[in-house]
């Protein structure tokens, strides 16, 4: 009797990034509804599954999607406003000036921008914390795309809920809508410790605590943040967490560029997970994350892209370019992250930090159906010696040709199923128009 299943996927390799390190040449995943059902073989799958739709690409490399552990996906429209500035007159100054006046509308649109860019990137599944969180999660919902939600809080008024004790009330309505949805969670954003009070950070981790929810803060990011923390608490950031019992393994610390190696033990003792963003690090001169020393310390890391407005782009593969390169330059040494630490970073790393270990990251029966296929014959790809080689140094996000998320195709032959790409386009400049006059008025 044969076995039933919806979709076949197969191409020349597949790479399933198991404990094995395996990669199968002529190699296929086969989907039943959201899950995968067996990974091998190309021939031995079809013969056992002859009625699935087969989706077969003759160069095709098969691999899990890639999991963006940080972003603020609405952030899209601000690409390029403001660049080449330090981080703090960058927020200051231009960020939070314009994003006082965002509107629900403005962040729908801006995150489908965002979300188009992910999957024609090979993204399939991110964790964003940013305003208006309802509206992120209806597109990302239209999108098909899995993510991990949250909206920011901090001390001041928010363009969103207002007074900040409005925010909680709004989170508790983000954790109703979506507590069964199987695509979108919600996690608890304090922004960072120097916009929020220890009150504040401290009631919020209850918060997490009682949706069993992530817990994920802006964290050591900048040398600027270490020194404002000893001047007004005494303790630089982690010390600050860790003094008001907030340190645990919900918390999702993104950046962690400032690390003392006391730090990083204590990051590992407490189970913290970290999200490594490289490239909006080296733009905003905030320096380098000590991810070698984090990883050797067992600590669970990630790659994120940060928002387009400080990377500019949202593309994990100029990620793991970037921060397979940086680190080696840092040490002066080339075996520092090598290739195949990088590419886990950006699938298993990334599915750890999330506390999604056991349904994505990995292709093997019985985890979720999110893959990517990239076309692997083109100059630039060829010839063919080390895959995971060629994914940190040479893939590019524009390779990707199939994205599919929890069993559904959401992109084919690089044209995107969910979106209307097009009209996505077109709002974002009608939308860039409206940020423009802000910005001027400003100046």
């Amino acid at each position: 009797m044969t076995e039933q299943a919806e979709l076949l996927v197969s191409g020349s390799h597949l790479l399933p990034m198991d404990d094995a390190g395996s990669v199968v040449e002529q190699g296929a995943v086969v989907i039943s509804g959201d899950t995968i059902v067996a990974v091998g073989s190309a021939a031995e799958l079809a013969a056992r599954y002859p009625g699935a739709r087969r989706l077969h690409t003759p160069h095709g490399l098969i691999m899990p999607g890639l999991v963006n552990t940080h972003t603020h996906a609405p952030m899209a429209c601000f690409r390029g406003l403001a660049d080449d500035l330090p981080l703090m007159t960058w927020l200051s100054e231009y960020i939070f000036p314009a994003e006082a006046r965002l509107t629900g509308e403005i962040v729908y649109h801006s995150t489908l921008l965002s979300l188009a860019e992910m999957i024609k990137s090979g993204t399939t599944s991110f964790c964003d914390m940013y305003l208006f969180a309802r509206e992120v999660a209806a597109a990302t919902k239209a999108s098909g795309m899995r993510a991990w939600i949250g909206e920011v809080l901090y001390d001041f008024p928010s363009p969103n809920y207002g007074e900040p004790g409005n925010g909680f009330a709004y989170v508790e309505e983000l954790f109703a809508a979506y507590r069964r949805d199987p695509l979108i969670t919600i996690t608890v954003d304090p922004h960072a410790v120097y916009t929020c009070s220890p009150s504040l950070l401290q009631r919020l981790h209850k918060v997490a605590a009682q949706h069993g929810a992530l817990y994920v803060i802006h964290l050591a990011e900048t040398r600027d943040e270490v020194a404002g923390c000893l001047k007004q608490y005494g303790v630089r950031p982690v010390g600050h967490l860790d003094r008001l019992g907030l340190l645990d393994s919900r918390v999702v610390a993104d950046h962690c560029v400032e690390l003392t190696s006391a730090e990083i033990a204590l990051l590992a003792e407490r189970g913290v997970r970290v999200a490594h963003c490289p490239e909006s690090n080296l733009k905003l001169a905030s320096g380098i994350a000590p991810v070698p020393d984090l990883l050797a310390a067992g600590v669970a890391v990630g790659l994120g892209t940060d928002g387009a407005a400080s990377n500019n782009d949202v593309d994990m593969f100029g990620e793991m370019d970037t921060a397979a390169k940086i680190h080696k330059v840092q040490r002066l040494d080339p075996t520092v992250m090598p290739a195949e630490t990088v590419v886990g970073m950006a699938t298993r790393g990334g599915a750890r930090v999330l506390g999604a270990e056991q349904s994505i990251g990995s292709l093997e029966a019985g985890k979720k159906a999110d893959c990517i296929v990239l076309d692997l014959d083109q100059p630039h790809l060829t010839p063919l010696y080390h895959i995971p080689s060629h994914l940190v140094y040479a893939a590019r996000g524009g390779d990707v040709i199939h994205s599919i998320i929890n069993g559904q195709v959401v992109m084919q032959d690089r044209r995107l199923l969910t979106l209307d790409e097009s009209a996505i386009l077109a709002k974002a400049n009608e939308i860039a128009g409206q940020i423009r006059s802000i910005v001027s008025r400003q100046e």
